[in-house]
Order: C-alpha cells, then sequence, then structure tokens
C-alpha cells in the first residue's frame, strides 16, 4: 500500500513539473549561484501544518514574480521546490540563506540509496564537514553525489517579512566565500574595537558625555550586525528562535537608544531646540513600543516596527542636524552627513529586503559599508565640535581682555574726552574738505580730457547724468557746512566761558554764566549734531570719490601700455557712469562669471564697452511701445579667451544695416544725433587687440554683440 502512494505521489510530482517547468539549477566546481525565480516553485503554508509527505504530493507549487522568494507572512511557513545538478568533485553542497532572520530552515530530499525514504536536514546540523563555518546558523550542507540530480524541498520560518538570497555552492567556493565573509566581518569587528578604545579614551581625558554615548552607539552597532551575520550562534545554538525573535530586536532597539542619546548630547539639543526638545521624546516613545512589543510576544510586528523607527529617526536627526548647522552651529555639518548616508543606506536596505533591487555584494553589505564611514565622520564631528568649542573659548577671552582694555582707556581719557573729541573731528573736516577739494580738481582734469578725446566722444552726452550725481553728494556737503560752523561757535564760546571763569576763579559768577551757558546749548544735542552733519559730508565724498574713480578709467584712452585689468570690474565702472541715463524702465542684467585677470588696454576697453551698453540703452529708448526692456551683459571664460556678450530688447536691425554698422560715419539715427563713430571705433579697438566681434540682430526683437578677447596679448 505504501508503494502504491508513493508511485501516486511521484506521477503527482511529474505532473506538476510539466504544469510549472522550471530550470535545472547546475554547480559546477568553485561557483556559486543564487537561487532566481526561472529554478524554483513556491508554496505558501499559513497555517503551518503541512508535512512533507503533504507537499510531496501538494499540486499548489507555482512560480513567483520577483527574482528571489520573499517572505511576506510572519506566521506562515514558505515551501521552495527546486531540481539542482552536482557537477563538481565533492559529495555535498551547502546550501545558505545570508543575512536574514530565520526561525527554522529545512531541506528535503529522497535519499539516493532508499527511494521511499526521505533525509531531512536542518540548519542546526551543520555536520557534513568539519570546515563548516559553525557560526553561520543558516546553513545546511546537502548531500547530493557529483553528476546527479536531486529534488530538494525548502521549508523556511522566519517572523520577519524580507527576501531570502538563499545560495547554492560548491564546497570550494563556499569555503572561499566564508574566509572573505570573516576577513569583512573581522575588519568591521577592528574598527569598531579600535573607534570604541579610541573614544573612550577621549572620554577618560575630556569627560564629555557625547563620547561615552558614542561608545553605546559603536558597540550596540557592532553587536547588531554581527548577530545578524550569524556570529552568535554559538551562544544560542539551541535556541535560534530566541536569538532571531527576541535578542537581535532588543540589541537593535539599544542601538536606537543609543542614537538617540548621542544626537541629544553631541548637538546639545536641549538648549538648541529649547521649548521644542519635548517633541525629541517621541522618538524615544517609537523604540518603547517597539520594546513592548517584545515583551508582550507580539514579535512578528517588532521587526517592522523597528525599520519605521529607524527611519523616522533618521530622518528626523537628518533635519534637526541640517537645521542646527543652517542656525550657525557648525559641529552638525559632519552629523549632518553621516546621518545623510544613514538614511541612503537604510532605504537601500528596505528596498533591498523588499526585493525591489537586485542582490550583490554591494547592496547586501550597504549597511557595514554605511556604518563605517558614518563611524569616520561621526569621530570628525566629535574632534570638529571640540575645536569649536575651543575657538568659541579664545573668542569669549579676547572679548574680555579687549572690554577690559576699552575700559581702562575710556577711564583714563574721560577727563579731556570732550576737547580731544572736538579736536580731532575738526581735524577730520580739515581733512574731509581738503580731499574733497582734491577729489574736485581730479574730477575736473578727469572731465577735461574727456572732452579733449574724440574717440571718447559719446562721454559728452553723460555730462548732464555725471554732473547731476555729482551735484547730490556736493550738496550734502555744502548744506552741512553751515550748521556746522553754527555748532563749533557754540561750543568755542562755551570753551571761552569756562577758559574765563579759570583765569579768574574769584568770581563765582563767571563759572555761573558758563554753566548757564553749556545748559542752554545742549552738549548731548550738539554732539549728536556734530556727528550727524560729519557723517553726511563722510557720505558726500566717498559718492564723489565712486564717481571719480569710475571716470579715471576712461581718462587714458590714447595708452600705449598693456596692463592686467579685471573685465568684470570695469563693466561695473561703466555701468556707474551710465547710471543716471538708463530710464526706470530699463532693467541691467550683468550676468558676470569669475574672469582671470586680462592684459590689454584699459582705457579703450572701456571705451568699447560703454559705446556698446549706450548703444542698446538707445536702441531701446527709440521703441513706441516699451515693456519689460533689459540689457543683459554676460561674461564667460574658456581655455583661451574670454568673451563679453551685451544683448539688448530693442528695434534690432535688418540684414542691410548689420552689414554695414561698423562702417564709419555710418548711422541710423537723424542728423545731429549721432557721428556714426562709435561702433566704427569700438570695431578698432577689438581688432586692435587681436580680437573678434559678432553681431545676432533681428528686427524688433532685439541686438546682441559678443566680444571674444585673447589671454595672452602680446
Amino acid at each position: 500500500m505504501k508503494k502504491i502512494l508513493l508511485i501516486i505521489c511521484l506521477l503527482l510530482q511529474n505532473s506538476l513539473i510539466f504544469a510549472f517547468q522550471t530550470d535545472t539549477l547546475t554547480i559546477h566546481e568553485n561557483e556559486t549561484r543564487l537561487l532566481t525565480h526561472q529554478y524554483f516553485l513556491e508554496f505558501e503554508d499559513p497555517t503551518r501544518t503541512y508535512t512533507i509527505n503533504d507537499i510531496i504530493s501538494n499540486t499548489a507549487f507555482h512560480p513567483i514574480s520577483s527574482s528571489l522568494p520573499v517572505l511576506k507572512y510572519s506566521k506562515s511557513t514558505t515551501w521552495i521546490k527546486f531540481i539542482v545538478k552536482n557537477k563538481t568533485t565533492r559529495a555535498f553542497m551547502p546550501i545558505t540563506i545570508e543575512q536574514s532572520v530565520i526561525d527554522n530552515f529545512d531541506a528535503y530530499f529522497a535519499d539516493p540509496e532508499k527511494g521511499t525514504h526521505i533525509i531531512n536536514l536542518t540548519s542546526g546540523i551543520p555536520s557534513r564537514d568539519s570546515k563548516l563555518i559553525k557560526q553561520n546558523n543558516n546553513l545546511i550542507n546537502c548531500l547530493i553525489f557529483p553528476d546527479s540530480v536531486r529534488t530538494i524541498y525548502l521549508r523556511i520560518r522566519s517572523s520577519a517579512s524580507g527576501v531570502l538570497p538563499i545560495q547554492i555552492s560548491s564546497a570550494n567556493a563556499f569555503f572561499k566565500s566564508s574566509d572573505f565573509e570573516n576577513i569583512v566581518t573581522g575588519g568591521f569587528m577592528g574598527i569598531i574595537l579600535i573607534m570604541a578604545l579610541y573614544n573612550l579614551m577621549l572620554f577618560i581625558i575630556v569627560r564629555d558625555l557625547s563620547y561615552l554615548y558614542y561608545i553605546s552607539y559603536i558597540i550596540f552597532l557592532g553587536l547588531s550586525q554581527i548577530l545578524l551575520r550569524g556570529y552568535g550562534i554559538s551562544f544560542f545554538i539551541s535556541k535560534k528562535v530566541i536569538l532571531g525573535n527576541y535578542f537581535i530586536p532588543f540589541t537593535q532597539i539599544l542601538f536606537g537608544y543609543s542614537i538617540i542619546l548621542f544626537a541629544s548630547e553631541f548637538l546639545q539639543l536641549k538648549q538648541n531646540l529649547k521649548s521644542y526638545f519635548k517633541y525629541y521624546y517621541l522618538l524615544y516613545a517609537i523604540y518603547t513600543i517597539a520594546l513592548i512589543a517584545i515583551i508582550t510576544g507580539n514579535v512578528r510586528f517588532t521587526n517592522d516596527l523597528i525599520t519605521i523607527s529607524s527611519s523616522l529617526t533618521a530622518i528626523a536627526l537628518l533635519f534637526i542636524g541640517g537645521l542646527l548647522y543652517f542656525k550657525g552651529f557648525s559641529p552638525a555639518k559632519y552629523f549632518m552627513f553621516g546621518w545623510s548616508l544613514f538614511l541612503v543606506s537604510m532605504l537601500i536596505s528596505i528596498a533591498y529586503q523588499g526585493g525591489y533591487i537586485v542582490h550583490n555584494a554591494f547592496t547586501s553589505n550597504i549597511i557595514i559599508y554605511s556604518s563605517t564611514l558614518q563611524l569616520m565622520l561621526f569621530s570628525i564631528a566629535l574632534a570638529d565640535k571640540i575645536n569649536f568649542y575651543r575657538r568659541q573659548n579664545n573668542d569669549t577671552q579676547l572679548l574680555s581682555l579687549t572690554i577690559a582694555k576699552e575700559n581702562e582707556r575710556l577711564i583714563t581719557e574721560q577727563n579731556i574726552l570732550l576737547e580731544s573729541e572736538v579736536n580731532a573731528r575738526t581735524q577730520q573736516l580739515i581733512q574731509t574738505n581738503q580731499d574733497l577739494s582734491s577729489t574736485i580738481e581730479d574730477l575736473k582734469l578727469a572731465q577735461m580730457k574727456l572732452i579733449e578725446t574724440e574717440k571718447m566722444a559719446s562721454l559728452g552726452q553723460l555730462t548732464a547724468g555725471i554732473a547731476h550725481e555729482i551735484n547730490n553728494p556736493i550738496n550734502f556737503v555744502s548744506s552741512n557746512v553751515k550748521p556746522l560752523r553754527l555748532d563749533f561757535l557754540e561750543i568755542f564760546a562755551l570753551m571761552d566761558k569756562y577758559n574765563e571763569a579759570g583765569v579768574l576763579p574769584d568770581r563765582k559768577e563767571l563759572l555761573h554764566q558758563a554753566g548757564q551757558k553749556k545748559q542752554s546749548i545742549d552738549l548731548v544735542f550738539l554732539k549728536e549734531e556734530v556727528l550727524s552733519l560729519l557723517d553726511g559730508i563722510e557720505e558726500g565724498a566717498n559718492r564723489t570719490t565712486e564717481i571719480v574713480q569710475s571716470l579715471r578709467t576712461f581718462s587714458r584712452t590714447d595708452e600705449l601700455i598693456s596692463k592686467s585689468i579685471d573685465i568684470n570690474k570695469a563693466i561695473l565702472n561703466t555701468l556707474v557712469l551710465l547710471r543716471s541715463s538708463i530710464p526706470y524702465n530699463i532693467e541691467i542684467k550683468p550676468v558676470l562669471n569669475k574672469l582671470p585677470l586680462l592684459n590689454c588696454y584699459p582705457g579703450k576697453i572701456n571705451q568699447a564697452l560703454m559705446n556698446l551698453i549706450n548703444n542698446g540703452i538707445q536702441a531701446i529708448k527709440a521703441k513706441e511701445q516699451q515693456d519689460n526692456e533689459s540689457v543683459m551683459i554676460v561674461t564667460s571664460d574658456y581655455p583661451d579667451y574670454i568673451t563679453i556678450e551685451i544683448t539688448d530688447t530693442g528695434i534690432g536691425m535688418n540684414n542691410e544695416v548689420k552689414q554695414r554698422i561698423f562702417e564709419p560715419f555710418f548711422t541710423t539715427k537723424e542728423v545731429g544725433e549721432g557721428t556714426g563713430l562709435g561702433l566704427s571705433i569700438v570695431f578698432g579697438i577689438i581688432e586692435a587687440h587681436h580680437g573678434a566681434i559678432t553681431v545676432e540682430s533681428e528686427t524688433g526683437k532685439g541686438t546682441k554683440f559678443t566680444i571674444a578677447l585673447p589671454k595672452n596679448l602680446e
């Protein structure tokens, strides 16, 4: 009877093979293969009651769409069926599941010597070869003779959902991958140990709690990663469920608490967030919910809660770090970089666990790689924090010393303060008047040179605007001189009263008269008025100086000596001179990119720039209807030359005019409005610099002049 049932099972099995045909997974020497969807069929057992005999005769096995098996329901048992062929020289093949929390992992296959007998291997019996790594708690050493084919059923149970990277390896490939895994893990643990000891030493030296919390963060990070990679099975060999469902989640929760404590102390959140710090306790509450789920036995929710808690914590700390950094707390910079890296790696890990991205060495070890970089960034952040507070302390000491010296100086000079201030202000006024006179003389000389230079005849149109610009600051000076003189006469009269009282000390009425005079003139108001008048005179002088400096650039148009100048600065000087002639409805848009100093003839280049910008302004003025008008000036840097683009939204020109614009005395303006020399002079200047000038224009839409100047002018 048993033989008949076995035959029926085998027939059903063959019919299923034809219903859902899968490829045979062939393993060669020194080869490791992932069990992907073309090699296996899957069956979900939500009741966990099916036996291997039920499974062999079951017709519900089906292919899946995802590349790798995925655990979706924590209460289900997942059965996986596949066919494997051994093309190696060894009689066993290790079957492993990488870095997953698995409660039970079993394999079933028919005994090659007794066809009716089913062999069951579990991951708790890696006894087929003494070289197998005992710490891998998701390993089954499957017996398959060389050149034989075997149908294998895997039974997998887990309280955590996620992708199952099942690997079937040859013996040699497994040993090599295990060695590499041990090297990577050993290197990571070496970094963990070094960082923990190093920061423990710093904590002993500086007594900063940030280092203590950082040490706990390092320890729990290393412990959680070691447990996830299977290295804790030696301590829980008979209690895999406790390891996967309780100890690993508990370690991850402690890791989360250590992160929150470290961030709070390192970023000084209680002081920096102030009233908003109370919301920070919500992060503790989220992890506490996961801890309660473990204690109450709701294990299947724990991993999802920990994932949600880690994601929310990473986002919250990244936001807080960025906020504090932009508020001026510089130690938050490296902290923000570290959490950005942690958040990205967590998103990749979640996508990997959900089966949305491919399995490879990088995605499976992303947490270790990112954690190593994160540890380095946090260590740099702690060092930067020490330097930050050291700089603050030095600045505070320097400020205290400066304040002490200033107070000493004020106490020493308080008896002669009034007289010294009057003398200082008087000398300052005299110097300001002298500077102003010198500035006016320089301005007159500059104006004479502009008038005498034929090639800069276009500047004559700017005379009225420049005079208006200069008149304003001069009015500042002239309007302030008279009240300033009256204020000084009041001060001198008061000083005379006190001098007379000092000469005749017996006459008390003289001292009384001096006091009455002092009260009548209100020294405090008089002092403020003198300072205000002097500020007005100084502002007028500065504005006059700015105009003169801009005009000086245009005063040497016939110089034959080349000089290195800043083209961007030359453009800004030109705009200063043209400022009064630019209508309010025309917007000047300078886009001045960084340029090297250019060897050229400064006066000639400035003349060319003024002519082109002025032409653009006049072209816009000539439009009958004006709307959103502008002149855009763009400078660009290239390897051998620089370019200057001047684009206006004026009336533009047709092709016939465009071909003649550089001819001497050619003009489209009315008689008496233009000489026709402006663009001709520009063309000659650019040609003298071995450059090029091009024009693009369309009637009614505007014009763009492009100047190209070589960087090396011999």
